[in-house]
């Protein structure tokens, strides 16, 4: 069973996702919080696997949420989904940022929901890496220097790790990278788990963000 916490401000919306998610197989809803700061208290105590995070909350924001949730996880951190009205939102670019594992439109359909739950605990980074992409080229192309933290330095990585995250920020799948390196994609998988400890991060759209940022991946070109 995958435990879920389901985070939104709107009482509606957030008791259809959780009457949705309660009645699908191999799910167990945790827990409702109304806004981040019963998010952030809520995690530390029910320790969910997965949560759906609303985005644009009064007071504490998701954003926030999320940064403060994964910067306190003891063990496994949880996966954090963002829930939007606008794909192109610079509060999910935040979250991704933040270390979220990817970002689902509040439209979406429940089957689509399901998979994308599915997807995300399997370790796969949600929406089409195409969508992913151009949400952060647009707010990295639209500021010449990252915001918040200096990133991480990419000296810790090997040479293998490092053309393994440079791929991964071009939005390639580890099949594809493996094809490219010409290596199993365990092999693929191992490198990136190690790149990602090195460099503290939490997701694999995280390291797409930080890809971009460090100029490993520029904006606008797929070579």
């Amino acid at each position: 069973m995958t435990k879920v916490l389901v985070v939104d401000d709107q009482v509606l919306i957030r008791a259809g996702l959780a009457a949705l998610l309660r009645a699908a197989p191999g799910i167990e809803v945790v827990g409702e919080a109304s806004d981040g700061a019963e998010a952030i208290d809520l995690a530390a105590k029910l320790r969910p696997e997965l949560i759906l995070m609303d985005i644009r909350m009064p007071g504490v924001s998701g954003v926030v949420a999320t940064e403060r949730i994964l910067a306190a996880a003891d063990g496994t951190p949880p996966r954090i989904v963002v829930l939007t009205t606008f794909d192109l939102d610079e509060y999910v670019y935040a979250a991704l940022r933040a270390g979220a594992s990817g970002f689902l439109l509040k439209e979406i359909g429940p089957q689509r929901l399901l998979a994308a739950i599915d997807g995300v605990m399997a370790g796969d980074m949600l929406f089409a890496p195409s969508v992913t992409r151009r949400l952060i080229e647009t707010y990295v192309a639209a500021s010449n220097a990252p915001c918040g933290e200096v990133p991480p330095d990419l000296e810790a990585l090997t040479g293998r790790e490092l053309q393994v995250l440079r791929l991964v920020g071009k939005g390639l799948a580890n099949h594809e990278i493996a094809e490219t390196l010409v290596v199993t994609e365990s092999t693929v998988k191992t490198h990136f788990n190690r790149a990602l400890a090195k460099l503290h991060l939490s997701s694999r759209a995280q390291a797409v963000v930080l890809a971009y940022e460090t100029g490993l991946v520029t904006p606008g070109r797929r070579s």
